[in-house]
């Protein structure tokens, strides 16, 4: 058996997407440990994080299928960006994004549908590449469903280390229409995509 760690993600509209990579390009006075891209370092919203059996990997992908046939989203908001320091007093800004009752409902969703498969018994062999993972990325994955799940989940879409420091006019509207189950790299960073499920959309 192999286990890997993994982030089950929203996946935002390609424009928002692009949009994050642009900000992650032009962050000031940060490092280069999350470059985000569209293909493999994708920007998204964290739904739940854990380990699994990779063998799991078509289970999941059909659960989450079922989740995102009953869970319909309407229009989500970026407010603005925060700015917060990891353990090594490292700024990371973020995208903050309103919390809606859908968010939070298919959030809450994802935990309970994903809580026979996953464990949070997590070790450095189980993030993706090869390099010596930060000592926060294991520690997200461990206590994610204590510290950041439920009444604790704050939506967001990570930016990078370092500050944002060109002007930007918030709110920005964007709809995300795709679920997916991630490889979780350092720094909690979404990988490799192992599965992926449609997500309705209201028109709202």
């Amino acid at each position: 058996m192999t286990q890997i760690a993994i982030d089950v993600a929203l996946l935002p509209e390609a424009r928002i997407a692009r949009l994050a990579i642009e900000v992650n390009r032009k962050l000031v006075g940060g490092g280069k440990g999350i470059v985000l891209d569209e293909s493999a370092c994708l920007p998204h919203i964290s739904l739940a994080m854990g380990c699994m059996e990779r063998c799991q990997t078509d289970s999941i992908g059909k659960t989450l299928t079922a989740v995102a046939r009953d869970c319909v989203l309407d229009e989500l908001t970026i407010t603005g960006i925060v700015t917060v320091l990891n353990a090594a007093g490292e700024p990371n800004s973020l995208f903050a994004v309103a919390k809606t009752r859908a968010l939070q409902t298919l959030h809450e969703r994802i935990m309970m549908a994903m809580e026979p498969y996953m464990s949070r018994e997590v070790t450095a062999d189980m993030i993706w590449g090869d390099d010596e993972p930060a000592p926060s990325t294991p520690a997200w994955v461990r206590d994610y469903r204590e510290k950041a799940a439920f009444a604790a989940f704050f939506p967001h879409i990570t930016i990078g280390y370092g500050t944002v420091a060109e002007p930007m006019t918030f709110p920005i509207r964007f709809v995300a229409r795709q679920i997916a189950l991630c490889h979780l790299g350092n720094h909690c960073t979404c990988r490799e995509v192992l599965a992926s499920a449609a997500m309705p959309f209201s028109g709202r």
